[in-house]
């Protein structure tokens, strides 16, 4: 067994490597990016760690740690495997409270005593496939990271010529890959656990219990300081600008998503109805948050990689809350099920306001049993494996023609489903309101007998009566 690092000469971290947790923090970068932690943040595996006293956001990250074998210098992205002796389990510490001291360098948030735990064991490099890896994080017993390195935006090659164009990589030095989403806060009391497993084999669980410091900071250097959005980022998201209250949500359901459609076409968006799908509750409204999941197309080697076990469909599915709509990506394919009956009536149980997807349904009787309303291209007995790999969550996808971002505003009834931007909900709604009202006193026009020229749409005389007609309401 390749031998755990006591104190690493060098700690190299990754900036962003997981696709998943690029699209939450909004951006993908076009090349890998590091940092540096003290020798002196590694801890091992049962080792409490304080969070500092006087300090608030204790951020955890999951990820796994190369430990080198081999002195790397100028090496290509085909060699750098070769130099890596193991892998293990990390968790990347820090205290966003001295971010805004740091200026980019994380020395003060990420470098602290404790702050990088390592182990329990390590894997050897030769027993493993470094494209398929599993991560996975607890808190206080609950999943709250899972990915795979075939998720990764580099590769553990590539990260090590990369490093070593510049520094020469030695043996025993670690190199942090990396966290998925998933990262938030822990507090005193908290235990958080991080597993690599692959191939069979496994790290073991790195335990970290949380404790609360005792000892303030002085005077004398950078005192612990957040706002809103270090909040935010420490806790894995964005302050929410905009909120679907109860009453706006009555509002957008006062109102047909054909007449917000013609409301959003004069706006200039005429590519925001989800296109041929039909409702298992068709006389139910459908009002919420997006939450997104893409499908790629079957292939072997990637179901092999991601389609089993806990996969990025079961992990939407159980992360939904609610007033959340899980709109999948599939690729207008037919051919097999998105999602059946256990896992529609677990988003009901977790109190999901529904499901859209473009692709087949499952046990479409039990779902249409189910109070929640799906949308759905159609049935088909098949399982999922048949011709998708479920592949990301919570990444902008593309649903039957209509692009569709974490967030926004799905509204449906029996015409269809709509994409509603968020920052256009509350202009869009009082204005379909608005046209509701106005179509409402000329239908009441024309069953009195007039004629529809100049009342339909509206002249300046009808104008000056839907105006005494609607003050008198």
């Amino acid at each position: 067994m390749t031998p755990l690092p006591q104190r690493p000469g060098k700690i190299i971290a990754l900036h962003l490597n997981y696709r998943s947790r690029a699209a939450q923090r909004g951006r993908v970068p076009e090349q890998p990016s590091y940092f540096l932690k003290p020798p002196t943040s590694v801890a091992a595996s049962g080792t409490a760690l304080e969070r500092p006293a006087g300090t608030e956001l204790l951020g955890f990250e999951g990820e796994i740690a190369l430990v080198i074998g081999r002195t790397a210098r100028r090496v290509t992205p085909e060699e750098g495997w070769s130099h890596v002796d193991g892998v293990t389990a990390a968790n990347d510490f820090g205290v966003y409270d001295l971010r805004y001291a740091d200026k980019g360098s994380n020395l003060r948030a990420k470098g602290g005593d404790g702050f990088t735990p390592l182990g329990p064991s390590v894997l050897p490099a030769t027993g493993v496939d470094p494209a398929a890896l599993r991560l996975r994080t607890w808190l206080n017993g609950e999943l709250v990271q899972e990915d795979t390195t075939a998720d990764l935006l580099f590769g553990f090659g590539r990260l090590v010529a990369d490093l070593s164009q510049l520094i020469t990589l030695e043996p025993g030095d670690v190199v942090l890959t990396g966290t998925p989403a998933g990262a938030s806060v822990a507090v005193p009391g908290d235990v958080v656990e991080v597993e690599v497993d692959g191939g069979g084999h496994t790290t073991g669980r790195l335990v970290t219990p949380i404790t609360e410091g005792t000892v303030h900071f002085g005077p004398f250097g950078a005192l612990p300081r957040i706002d809103e959005q270090q909040r935010a980022d420490a806790y894995g998201t964005a302050e929410p600008q905009f909120e679907l209250t109860a009453s706006l949500k009555q509002r957008i359901e006062s109102v047909g998503t054909a007449t917000l459609s013609a409301q959003l076409r004069k706006r200039g968006y005429d590519a925001v109805s989800i296109d041929g799908l039909t409702s298992t509750r068709p006389g139910a409204r459908l009002t919420g948050r997006a939450r997104t999941l893409r499908y790629l197309p079957y292939r072997e080697d990637l179901f092999t990689a991601r389609g089993g076990g806990y996969n990025a469909q079961k992990r939407a599915i159980d992360s939904l809350g609610p007033g959340d709509v899980l709109v999948m990506e599939a690729r207008g394919e037919r051919g097999t099920g998105t999602v059946g009956d256990i896992l529609a009536l677990r988003a009901q149980v977790r109190g999901a306001a529904g499901i859209v997807t473009d692709g087949g349904v499952r046990d479409l009787a039990a779902v249409s049993a189910l109070d929640i309303p799906t949308y759905h291209a159609g049935p088909h007995p098949a399982v999922l494996g048949r011709r998708h790999v479920p592949w990301d969550v919570d990444v902008a996808i593309a649903c039957g023609g209509a692009a569709v971002r974490p967030g926004d505003v799905i509204a449906g009834d029996g015409d269809g489903v709509l994409v509603i931007p968020p920052d256009l909900v509350e202009e869009v709604v009082d204005a379909a309101i608005e046209q509701e009202l106005q179509e409402t006193f000329i239908a009441e026009r024309v069953a009195d007998g007039e004629r529809v020229e100049g009342l339909y749409p509206m002249d300046e005389h009808w104008r000056g009566r839907y105006a005494a007609w609607r003050a008198n309401r």
